[in-house]
């Protein structure tokens, strides 16, 4: 399992398209992809979940990643956190 952690700085937080952006990055991998806001944890390939979060600047998320290729998706979305929000 491999995890991280990331302050939003994206003005508008996680909105549908960003949501459906990163669920897509998500969504390339076979491995488990959650992501925690304060106590809550949604699946990270479900556009629906992440937006549900209500993700805005400042907060911050928890992305866990578990699977067989979870290194790989993590990395991936690291990359698509620190580019996109």
């Amino acid at each position: 399992m491999r995890e991280f952690n990331y302050t939003i700085k994206s003005q508008v937080g996680i909105h549908l398209r960003p949501a459906a952006e990163l669920t897509a990055v998500a969504e390339r991998f076979d491995s488990r992809v959650r992501i925690t806001k304060e106590d809550v944890t949604m699946n990270g390939k479900s556009v629906m979940s992440v937006i549900s979060l209500c993700v805005k600047q400042g907060d911050e998320v928890t992305i866990t990643v578990e699977g067989k290729d979870e290194d790989l998706a993590c990395n991936a979305l690291q990359d698509f956190f620190e580019s996109r929000l």
